[in-house]
């Protein structure tokens, strides 16, 4: 009788503590729990699929940092024009994020996804064949649309995968956006090689182009069969995340503006830093071979900041998460602005690439926290929206700063700007906490 009652309590006080939190994604948390996935073969998975992200900022963005320097005296820029080389590719990006909602009604997300691999594979190997600026620019538009398309698509189907799997949900979303690390390391390796090799040629950063192009298309197949997996067996379990629901259910913008803006202001500081920190390396004395191990170590940095972060992820419902990332990017982008020394940018270096993509992350985190899953799709495009302006803002704006006071004084302006949205960030809370109906 005594242990009869005893077990009642404990059916008690089990329902108790599960009842209480109310959140959109809930559900599907729950729906995923009842039949979840062993453990490695997900995990695999998402590390398979986060070949996508190596691909999208990686090889595709951040690959530029180690060639605007050559690029920059062969072809005769200032840091503005420079820097507008990646406003171009974050106004391609942003173009693809707008469109996206749109075609995910069309075509399946996977679907996209392989789209996306591919086409910037082409376009990477595309860039080998140009010279001029006006058509690098455009070049480099049409390739932030289709890494738009890898991103944005690639976070649907990891936020399917992490619900599909709630006790790693975010070791999920951290492996995936993770994966752009991968992309570092190979760049840092590939350009000083292809460029070393290439050195007696006529715009000899051409050759690297193609070994980047050539490494896309290598990472395609991996991420693609991830892609199509995911939706094959998970797409059905999140319902549909392309807005096959009413525009009702989304909860209204204005209710997570802080997180968006304070998003924004990441774009902006970012960038500002992926940039130009190779430049102010450079132009501060240090070695080419230390610049190759900076990357290098800013990559696996960004490896391994899946596990760093994961519980931060599972935990934070607000923009909490998003406000710590964001103050410890704008102290290491101040750090090596401030101090001309090896030892601070490997130091920089460590903790920039162990944030700035779980701050990616954790947009996709508050989204899966926040939004019912069938409007997951159009609450990643919102975030993918702001972070395009930032990136579209970032470059030539502390470009043109650079120009004018100085690289490592553009980059205080990046880390004050990271800082202002790690406040706005905190002011963010959890919608299901927010009073505005």
């Amino acid at each position: 009788m005594g242990r009869g009652r005893r077990r009642a309590r404990r059916a008690c006080s089990a329902s108790a503590h599960d009842a209480p939190d109310s959140h959109p994604a809930d559900s599907a948390n729950a729906t995923g729990s009842a039949a979840a996935p062993a453990r490695g073969p997900t995990l695999w998975l998402a590390v398979n699929l986060s070949m996508g992200s190596a691909i999208a900022l990686g090889l595709a963005r951040f690959s530029y940092a180690l060639l605007l320097p050559p690029m920059k005296s062969d072809l005769g820029w200032s840091f503005a024009q420079a820097g507008a080389m990646n406003t171009a590719n974050a106004l391609g990006y942003l173009l693809g994020a707008l469109v996206f909602p749109h075609l995910s009604r069309r075509w399946r997300v996977g679907v996209l996804f392989v789209v996306g691999c591919v086409a910037t594979a082409l376009l990477m190997a595309v860039t080998g064949m140009l010279s001029g600026t006006n058509a690098l620019f455009v070049q480099r538009v049409a390739t932030g649309i289709a890494s738009a398309f890898i991103f944005v698509s690639g976070g649907v189907l990891a936020a399917r995968l992490a619900t599909s799997s709630p006790r790693d949900a975010g070791l999920v979303l951290g492996l995936y956006y993770g994966g752009t690390g991968w992309g570092i390391v190979a760049s840092a390796l590939l350009v000083p090689a292809t460029l070393t090799d290439g050195a007696h040629r006529v715009h000899a950063w051409q050759v690297a182009w193609y070994a980047l192009a050539a490494a896309c298309a290598v990472l395609s197949v991996a991420a693609a069969r991830a892609a199509l997996r995911i939706e094959t067996r998970h797409g059905s379990s999140a319902a549909s995340a392309t807005g096959a629901a009413p525009a009702g259910d989304a909860p209204p913008m204005r209710r997570y503006l802080f997180a968006l803006t304070g998003y924004g202001l990441f774009g902006v500081g970012y960038i500002g830093y992926m940039t130009f920190i190779v430049a102010l390396l450079r132009n501060g004395g240090i070695s080419a071979g230390v610049v190759t191990g900076f990357y290098v170590l800013l990559g696996v940095a960004t490896i391994v900041s899946a596990r760093i972060w994961s519980t931060l992820l599972d935990r934070m419902r607000g923009g909490q998460a998003l406000a710590l990332l964001n103050a410890l990017l704008a102290a290491a982008t101040l750090l090596p602005a401030v101090v001309a020394h090896p030892v601070a940018a490997f130091a920089s270096g460590v903790l920039f690439g162990a944030t700035f993509l779980s701050a990616v992350a954790s947009t996709t985190a508050f989204v899966r926290h926040n939004f019912p899953a069938a409007h997951w799709g159009r609450g990643i495009s919102a975030f993918t929206i702001v972070f395009a302006f930032g990136q579209i803002v970032g470059p030539t704006v502390i470009g043109w700063v650079s120009d004018g006071i100085g690289l490592g004084r553009g980059l205080i302006w990046s880390a004050g700007l990271l800082a202002a949205g790690a406040v706005l960030a905190h002011m963010q809370v959890a919608l299901a906490q927010d009073p505005v109906r």
